[in-house]
């Protein structure tokens, strides 16, 4: 059964098209001495704000002071990918920036909060501000860490999105998820680039072999070698989570794998092929890119990497660099 907060709270999320919602204490994140020591090993590659962050990602008072406790949410955007053109985006960024969607709609849910509890404070959070979300949706019950470090609801799987709203308000508190892969390594064994890696006895992704990273974050040329591992990823990769066991569709787990509900996340454009994406100008690549996810590549981005795609459709199968200890 998924956890359940508040009735009215939940009803209120629900209402809003969260999927998942629930609730934990600010308390710093137990997993901070991982990100720091993934930082130290150079696996956030060239993402020096992962570094710069650090700090704030210590104390939730740093961005809600007086903050007493967060309200977490997932929110679905799985759908099948369209198959009109022969560039590969993963399926997050078929729609509206999920930054946007999910903010807006916390803040809605924050506005109908403060008509009754007037002297509280807010703070929507999504992704781009330096909170931990993935440890404060675990704490709060919305899904479990899988080995390729999705968050993975065992009833929904894990397409979906999270997002968190810092209150001064003190709500009741759910309990953490519980579950796990057990000895399952299909997402291991499916990585094109053998990023998923078992270090310091957990299980990692070195963000410098994994092609949602080659394909948005890494800035300037390619190496051949990063090149070839793009394999047909346009933008990001959805490997790991397609050939998870907790994202397959069964008659019991009717939840997943289904068709986001949400009209924002559902593909509303029609994405050039790679030959046109791989001369795209200026002005095209900004009319195609407003309100995407896609804008974050860049230009030069998202052209080097239809350029990298059309080059691998004709070259040989590029090897995994698997980690020595992975296991």
């Amino acid at each position: 059964m998924i956890p359940q907060v508040d009735l009215r709270l939940a009803e209120r999320a629900h209402a809003l098209g969260f999927d998942l919602v629930g609730v934990c204490d600010p308390s710093p994140p137990k997993s901070l001495p991982i990100l720091e020591s993934w930082i130290a090993e150079g696996m956030h590659g060239s993402m020096e704000y992962m570094q710069t962050s650090l700090p704030l990602r210590a104390d939730l008072n740093t961005i809600l002071p007086g903050v007493q406790s967060v309200l977490a949410v997932g929110m679905n955007y799985y759908q099948e990918p369209s198959g009109q053109t022969d560039a590969n985006i993963a399926r997050y960024a078929l729609g509206r920036d999920y930054h946007k969607v999910i903010r807006s709609r916390l803040k809605k849910l924050a506005d109908q909060l403060q008509v009754e509890h007037p002297t509280a404070q807010f703070r929507p959070c999504v992704d781009s501000a330096p909170v931990m979300e993935r440890e404060y949706a675990h704490r709060a019950g919305l899904g479990w860490f899988g080995k390729n470090t999705c968050l993975i609801n065992s009833h929904r799987g894990s397409w979906f999105l999270i997002g968190v709203l810092l209150t001064t308000l003190e709500i009741e508190r759910n309990s953490p998820a519980h579950g796990g892969c057990g000895t399952c390594r299909a997402c291991i064994d499916a990585c094109p680039t053998g990023a998923i890696i078992h270090r310091n006895n957990i299980w990692q992704v070195d963000a410098t072999q994994c092609i949602s990273y080659l394909s948005i974050e890494h800035k300037g040329d390619h190496t051949p070698e990063q090149a070839a591992q793009l394999g047909d990823w346009t933008f990001g990769c959805d490997v790991c989570q397609e050939v998870c066991p907790f994202n397959q569709p069964r008659p019991t787990q009717p939840l997943r794998a289904q068709t986001t509900s949400i009209p924002d996340f559902l593909a509303h454009r029609a994405w050039p092929n790679l030959t046109e994406l791989a001369q795209i100008d200026e002005a095209q690549w900004d009319a195609l890119t407003q309100g995407s996810p896609v804008r974050r590549a860049g230009l030069d981005g998202l052209r080097r990497n239809a350029q990298a795609n059309l080059a691998n459709q004709t070259a040989p199968e590029a090897p995994r660099t698997d980690s020595v200890e992975n296991a």
